[in-house]
């Protein structure tokens, strides 16, 4: 080693680097090109619920630390949301926690229920933080594919059943599930929950976009026999209500499950968003017809950019939820993903995510490309007109 140079830095996640939403971000700045990219609303939420955050930084309401279960109105609130929409009842007190967005939902909850040599099945692709969570935890990722099928991306549940082994410890399902939209069935649920249950696993819910379904309606794996006592259920308010940047997040299961995430919870933020906690209480309880406003809002602008994407030549897997698009590149003459998606914004002006960043054999994921469409309808027809004279064919 040279004087004075440092001893070399390894850490458990070096394989991980920065993560696609921030260099995509950072080239759509670069390139003042249009962002379609990272799943943020470029309006805000509900006017009522900003003033009632501004009404309890000016209450001295969570300027200090709030309890570290989080504040009894919000999770008085996410009970009284579980119970309304599915018929599931939680007590506020011991089965109910709010966290740091779903994000460090997520990882409390890996970090707490996952032991070193533990095997997490995962659907592929998957958000980027599902493999590093697994990764501190000391478990072992086991993917399966979403493929595509009939023009949507489809679950074989005869691949799931068989990737389970005798180290499995956890399923961890995204349903709305990003980036491909799929929505998984009651049917397909039901049979999730007969492995659950007959292996003995626990399974973790990322039910996040769980008000964005735009056929049906969104199912919690809770609410089937046999999966209440086994489930953690995760829910947020960033995609509901338009508000990502406050990052209030919640966890729903049996005492001991919330006692657990609440033990490795502590030791990630302890606490925060305390004035946040209070407006999200009420945005819970808006009307019905706030959730059905949000959901035909963006199911408009959903069609409007599937039409789009399809008149430039890419096929395209219209979402049964979420706020992404899925399209294959190959129909233009590519098949590198993140090579297209880097040569975007010069090409088109226009940014989106590669998705073979969240597959494990990113060959897998290679020609498809995910588009964000909560955005103003001028932005997307925006990003549509400079697609389209892009001329990728020519």
């Amino acid at each position: 080693m040279t004087a004075g140079a440092g001893r070399a830095v390894e850490h458990r996640l070096s394989g991980f680097g920065t993560t696609v939403f921030a260099e995509m971000s950072e080239l759509a700045t670069r390139t003042r090109s249009v962002n379609l990219g990272q799943g943020f609303p470029d309006t805000d939420g509900p006017a009522e619920i900003v003033v009632a955050a501004v009404r309890a930084l000016c209450d001295g309401r969570g300027n200090q630390y709030p309890p570290g279960a989080g504040v009894p109105e919000l999770r008085e609130a996410v009970a009284e949301h579980q119970r309304r929409w599915y018929g599931l009842t939680y007590d506020p007190d011991t089965e109910v926690l709010v966290t740091a967005g779903a994000t460090e939902a997520i990882a409390a909850t890996l970090l707490a229920l996952v032991r070193p040599g533990d095997e997490v099945i995962a659907l592929e692709p998957y958000y980027d933080s599902y493999a590093a969570c697994i990764e501190l935890a000391g478990g072992t990722r086991v993917p399966v594919t979403l493929r595509p099928h009939g023009g949507e991306f489809r679950l074989d549940l005869d691949e799931l059943r068989d990737a389970v082994t005798e180290r499995t410890r956890l399923l961890l399902i995204n349903t709305p599930h990003n980036p491909t939209g799929t929505v998984l069935t009651r049917a397909e649920l039901a049979t999730i929950a007969e492995l659950a249950v007959e292996r003995d696993l626990l399974v973790v819910m990322d039910e996040v976009y769980e008000h964005v379904v735009f056929g049906g309606a969104h199912v919690p794996a809770a609410t089937l026999p046999g999966m209440r006592e086994r489930t953690v259920s995760i829910g947020s308010a960033g995609k509901t209500f338009s508000f990502t940047g406050w990052k209030v997040g919640w966890v729903t299961a049996r005492p001991e499950l919330v006692a657990a995430v609440r033990s490795a919870k502590q030791y990630l933020t302890y606490v925060s968003s305390g004035p946040f906690q209070y407006a999200v209480a009420e945005a819970l309880r808006l009307p019905d017809d706030y959730f059905m406003s949000l959901r035909e809002n963006l199911r408009g602008k959903r069609n409007l950019l599937v039409s789009g994407l399809e008149s430039v030549g890419f096929e395209v897997y219209a979402p049964a939820g979420t706020y992404f698009v899925t399209v294959d590149i190959r129909p233009l003459g590519e098949s590198d993903g993140v090579a297209f998606c880097r040569s975007l914004p010069d090409r088109a002006g226009v940014v989106a995510i590669p998705n073979q960043v969240f597959y494990d054999a990113p060959e897998r994921g290679a020609p498809f490309v995910r588009f964000a469409f909560c955005k103003q309808i001028s932005v997307l027809e925006e990003a549509i007109a400079r697609l389209r004279g892009a001329n990728f064919l020519a």
